[in-house]
């Protein structure tokens, strides 16, 4: 076939097709070829025409090698210089025998109208959208796994702030670390190593230090060595510094792989440290308070035929000193009192008008010994003239040896409690009268019991049978079992178990204890 044939057959056709050589020069047009692009003539070189010549000369090196067509996209300008994108295939010319080899190429325009564009827009567009949309889901579970990651770390550091806060002393503190900061630092396990003469400031060469536990390590008790033995590579040793005071370090070891965030590591141990210089000076000044308040009780006289024993313990976070008071007073050969009371309130007012109370008391129970309604309302006037705005609850007793004979008023103070030689008890509720200082020339009423031999005769403070959320009466029966429980106790042993021994250790106030015990009954056989 030559290009006379070439050119009839092609004239029929609706779709460009075009002969060039190898070099580009173009030896035969149909007529839909000049309709689709114009400066698309016989004659023309197409290398001059497209904008990437050397891509479309690579293209017709391989439409030479390929015996059936092959696809190729190229770009021509127009007749106004405006480019045209048109998708061709191409293949070699097995016709032409000319003296440079030919290649023959089917032409379309590359644009909405065509079919196979638009499908490939479509798809190229879809598949654009859904690598869109596939990254925005990706970037989205990130930021759910961060969000989530961050509130479960804020809830561990919540939880291990909330047990910081809950804590008073040094054992609270490093029980509270022991078991909340792990879960905060994502480690898998830390460990105190403190200084406790740093943490708690002495009061005395005697005082004794907070008891070590598997919570935190003694520093003070390690040789140096020992304190700076080297970590492994999953452990880190970070400071603990509160007020410019280094009161030890703080071990953190991390699960072997893990990545430490070491500014994470060092602002929880800012704030552990904070709260352990906080519970050693609460424990500094907890200790301060039940020295000064045991400094401000009295010591008890011997008694002939009497044993008689005392307890004094503080609320379990007691700082301030209170008004729980106790005295014995020796009025006569044959007579001796016994009081107890508790001033409303903690703090240095309290403690004052105790200490003033106790004084005072002995002094007007010396005048009054045998007339209780006196000594009491000497007591109340003096508390309403010179501590004005202050309460008192107080009971006080006599009691004759040669007659057994005991005698007490109560100024609002709960009641004292019998216990028999059996084990039998009773609550002396008689005698009640308002509290010393509000009410102004207040009677006090007196009443009179005979003590039966080998009884035991407690008075006691209110903190040993009130509890936050319970009825007084379950304080009174369970104080009441317990002191059925001390047969063969001396005074001594009955006021430890009742002052110590309590089945509910959540004890909010002070406790002050006077335990009497009388002399048993003679032995028939002696």
């Amino acid at each position: 076939m030559d290009l006379a044939a070439f050119r009839a057959m092609a004239r029929l056709l609706p779709h460009a097709v075009v002969v060039c050589t190898a070099s580009g020069r173009l030896l035969a047009v149909n007529p839909a070829t000049r309709r689709t692009v114009d400066t698309l003539v016989t004659g023309a070189d197409l290398l001059d025409l497209v904008l990437d010549a050397d891509e479309v000369a690579q293209r017709l090196r391989q439409w030479l090698r390929s015996g059936s067509p092959l696809p190729g996209v190229m770009t021509v300008r127009d007749g106004e210089g405006r480019p045209v994108r048109l998708r061709c295939h191409g293949a070699r010319a097995t016709w032409w025998r000319g003296p440079e080899p030919a290649v023959q190429l089917q032409l379309a325009r590359l644009d909405v109208s065509d079919r196979f564009v638009a499908l490939s827009q479509r798809v190229s567009l879809m598949n654009q959208q859904m690598a869109y949309r596939r990254a925005i889901a990706e970037q989205r579970d990130r930021l759910l796994r961060a969000e989530t990651q961050a509130r479960a770390r804020m809830q561990r550091l919540y939880r291990l702030t909330a047990a910081l806060a809950a804590s008073a002393d040094l054992t609270d503190v490093c029980e509270a670390v022991r078991k909340s900061a792990p879960q905060a630092l994502d480690a898998a396990g830390v460990t105190l190593e403190l200084h406790p003469r740093r943490i708690v400031p002495s009061l005395a060469p005697t005082d004794t230090l907070p008891v070590t536990t598997d919570a935190w390590t003694d520093l003070d008790r390690l040789p140096g060595a020992a304190a700076a033995e080297p970590l492994p590579e999953t452990a880190r040793r970070v400071p603990l510094e509160a007020e410019g005071v280094l009161l030890g370090s703080l071990v953190v070891r991390y699960a072997p792989g893990s990545e430490p965030d070491l500014d994470h590591t060092t602002a929880i141990a800012q704030q552990i440290a904070q709260a352990v210089r906080r519970a050693g000076l609460f424990e500094h000044e907890h200790g301060l308070a039940v020295r000064l308040q045991r400094s401000l009780l009295p010591r008890l006289p011997d008694v002939a035929g009497l044993d008689i024993a005392s307890g004094y313990a503080p609320g379990t976070h007691m700082v301030d000193v209170g008004g729980d008071w106790y005295d014995v007073h020796l009025l006569d050969a044959d007579t001796v009192g016994f009081t107890i009371g508790d001033v409303a309130g903690h703090g240095i007012a309290q403690a004052t008008a105790m200490a003033q109370i106790n004084t005072v008391l002995r002094s007007i129970s010396r005048r009054h010994s045998d007339h209780l309604p006196t000594v009491m309302a000497e007591l109340n006037d003096f508390l309403g003239t010179y501590h004005e705005g202050l309460m008192a609850t107080a009971c006080y007793a006599t009691y004759h040896r040669s007659t057994r004979t005991l005698r007490y008023t109560r100024a609002g103070h709960p009641p004292p409690l019998l216990v028999h030689n059996d084990g039998t008890t009773e609550y002396l509720e008689a005698a009640l009268a308002p509290p010393l200082g509000p009410v102004p020339f207040t009677r006090y009423p007196q009443v009179e019991i005979t003590v039966p031999p080998g009884a035991t005769l407690v008075f006691y403070t209110d903190g040993l049978i009130e509890r936050r959320g319970e009825c007084l009466d379950v304080g009174l029966d369970r104080l009441a079992g317990t002191a059925a429980t001390t047969a063969g106790l001396d005074a001594r042993g009955t006021c430890d178990l009742l002052l110590h021994e309590q089945p509910d250790s959540d004890m909010p106030d002070d406790r002050a204890l006077l335990v009497v015990r009388f002399p048993h009954p003679p032995d028939p056989g002696s």
